[in-house]
């Protein structure tokens, strides 16, 4: 079997809860899986302070994407200057993602398909229309979807399509 190397791969850091959060997404995208993962070892729990036996990091994979997360404690957080994209060719896709990712989190921090899932992790779902609306050769249709884009926190076609109208 010929597997696509992946040259870039994110590498999520988490507190604690990499490995929740890695099951967590692969039950929300089809095509998922979790790889594999890696143990904190009686040294390496010594010197980081975690427990020993914790998952230390864990690889997965969303619709083949690889991801990796690691449970390297609190110095670090997620901010939403950094989101993970979450192409949508409809509507119920939109709303699937939506839906399932803002589940616990904060869709009403983020705006135009940005959201805040439960592990404080930005993403945007976005359906791929948007960028026709946006790009659009009418520099009025185009404004008109900006500016119904900029007002909505999930994405709704109808609505962009009606503004572009």
């Amino acid at each position: 079997m010929n597997e696509r190397f992946q040259r870039i791969t994110p590498f999520l850091w988490f507190h604690d809860n990499a490995e929740e959060a890695a099951h967590f997404y692969v039950s929300v995208f089809e095509h998922s899986r979790i790889v594999t993962s890696t143990r904190y070892s009686r040294e390496a729990a010594m010197a980081t302070g975690r427990p020993e036996g914790s998952v230390m990091t864990i690889a997965f994979e969303l619709d083949g994407q690889k991801i990796t997360g690691i449970n390297g404690g609190p110095a670090f957080t997620f901010t939403p200057a950094v989101s993970l994209v979450v192409n949508c060719h409809s509507q119920e896709e939109v709303d699937h993602y939506w839906n399932h990712l803002s589940e616990g989190g904060n869709p009403a921090a983020q705006q135009c398909g940005w959201l805040q899932d439960r592990y404080g992790l930005s993403w945007q779902i976005v359906p791929t229309a948007l960028f026709d609306y946006l790009s659009d050769a009418d520099p009025a249709k185009a404004q008109r979807a900006m500016q119904a884009m900029l007002t909505m926190k999930k994405i709704d076609l109808a609505q962009l399509r009606g503004a572009a109208a």
